[in-house]
């Protein structure tokens, strides 16, 4: 089975998904004139500011952790470590490239979540499937969006995230020995506590994520700062190890440039999900006063993600020379525990199992929503629908906890790049909207105002829901005693 789904998933991704992510991104970075590189300052402002919504409500900065508790997981740690062995140092450029692209494709379809979103019959929901069904007029391939998003993130990754769990845990606990017993062991916790979250509805998941994503992150990037000032000499002999494999003449005549530049695109879009369509689904809860700033959020996410973390691991890892792991597909988490071993001691394996552990969890719970979003998309509020989804949410997290790290992987090869191939579809023609709202946004923005959004400014937009005015967080008014200066251009 692992070696079928390896040979298709390399079809679709050397002929269809990696030309299309790089080339959609470099157009929609043209479209957008840069919007991910040039409005830096700008997603920071934003994510700070303060909710000037009711309690209920979900701030810039809740959605963005909940898209954050899916993105920061085990692709930083598990994922890059496999980049790495399958692709060689190259295949971090090539993570960094699908980053610096991805900020545009993450900062259209956020914003496009966003413009689109609904408030029928509950909180604020939205995603791919709405703005290619209300948008578009496809309803066909909003639901084959739908379905497939439910399944490759609700089953498939939250399998590759408990995996990553037991794969981390049974090397903190020495080795295979007595292996069986500690996959069904934590299969089974993991499952128990994935299902007392999730029942719980939004609200639960966004305030777990709050909690939870800041501190793990924070408590990963202090280790892997140690690590670096520990070896401060040699860091720039790892960038210049990472460019030479990524350009390498000896990579491009020995075959070696297509796997770097492959595993680095794979890992990369698992990382930080741009262009998956995954995102736009936390990014429409949010009740925020005009839908570019949460494309701004989220493409600050993207950066986050790949650009901080996903390189962090990769100094960690290739600080400890691992050139014995080339090649080999069966490492994941273990060859990040083993690196950070090397350069601080046996302690550094129990103390990224728990990272681990905190990472991926918190992965489980954001994918999970994604799944129930467009579950409640396609079926509304059918509460046996639901119930039976959050079964087969806990029963994947159960079955992978026990098969091989190479099947779940491979799976999310499959999925992975058609679900990104169905959402780019929909968002490359969508492009010219994305650009209006943002030139929209930046007029007020160089009028020392906070940017408004109401359909009425752009009313041949058709099927645009919510953006009546009927939310205090869009209305002028409620910003009127904030002091902004005009934003430079």
């Amino acid at each position: 089975m692992s070696e079928l789904l390896d040979l298709f998933s390399g079809w679709l991704w050397t002929y269809l998904a990696i030309p299309l992510l790089l080339l959609s991104g470099v157009y929609l970075t043209f479209v957008c004139r840069g919007v991910q590189i040039r409005m830096i300052p700008e997603m920071i402002r934003v994510i700070t500011e303060r909710n000037h919504g009711s309690k209920e409500s979900i701030s810039s900065f809740k959605a963005f952790t909940i898209s954050a508790a899916a993105r920061v997981g085990t692709g930083n740690i598990a994922g890059v470590a496999t980049a790495i062995a399958l692709g060689g140092p190259g295949a971090v450029f090539w993570m960094w490239v699908v980053a610096l692209v991805g900020g545009a494709t993450a900062f259209a379809e956020s914003t496009l979540g966003q413009l689109y979103k609904s408030d029928a019959h509950y909180r604020y929901h939205g995603g791919p499937a709405y703005y290619i069904q209300r948008a578009l007029g496809w309803r066909w391939l909003a639901i084959i969006f739908a379905v497939m998003i439910s399944i490759t993130y609700g089953l498939v990754f939250n399998s590759v995230q408990a995996n990553s769990i037991v794969d981390a845990l049974q090397t903190s606990f020495g080795g295979t020995e007595g292996s069986a017993a500690l996959s069904w062991g934590v299969g089974i916790v993991l499952a128990t506590l994935t299902g007392v979250i999730i029942f719980g509805g939004v609200q639960t998941i966004s305030k777990v994520s709050v909690t939870v994503v800041p501190a793990m992150a924070l408590m990963y990037l202090g280790i892997g700062a140690v690590v670096i000032i520990m070896n401060i000499d040699r860091v720039p002999g790892v960038f210049a190890d990472i460019f030479a494999h990524a350009f390498g003449m000896k990579e491009i005549a020995g075959g070696g440039l297509g796997a770097a530049i492959s595993m680095g695109v794979r890992r990369g879009l698992f990382s930080n999900e741009a262009g998956m369509g995954s995102v736009p689904n936390a990014s429409a809860t949010a009740s925020v006063s005009h839908p570019v700033k949460q494309g701004l959020v989220q493409a600050l996410g993207v950066y986050f993600d790949t650009l901080v973390i996903c390189s962090m691991t990769a100094i960690i890892i290739l600080l400890a020379d691992p050139t014995h792991a080339y090649g080999d597909g069966t490492l994941g988490a273990s060859l990040t525990q083993w690196a950070l071993a090397e350069q601080l001691g046996g302690w550094a394996v129990h103390y990224l199992a728990l990272a681990i552990l905190l990472f991926a969890f918190t992965s489980v719970v954001g994918n999970y929503y994604y799944g129930e979003s467009n579950i409640q998309y396609m079926f509304g509020d059918k509460a046996w629908l639901l119930l039976a989804f959050r079964l087969l949410v806990v029963a994947f997290v159960l079955l992978g906890a026990v098969v091989k790290v190479s099947v779940v992987w491979s799976m999310a090869d499959v999925f992975m790049p058609l679900l990104a191939l169905t959402n780019l579809i929909a968002v490359l023609p969508l492009a010219r909207t994305v650009s209006r709202l943002l030139t929209h946004y930046l007029e007020q923005r160089r009028r020392g105002e906070e940017p408004v959004f109401h359909r009425d400014d752009m009313p041949d937009l058709k099927n645009v829901e919510c953006w009546d005015g009927s939310d205090v967080t869009a209305r002028a008014e409620t910003y009127a005693d904030d002091n902004l200066s005009p934003a430079t251009r």
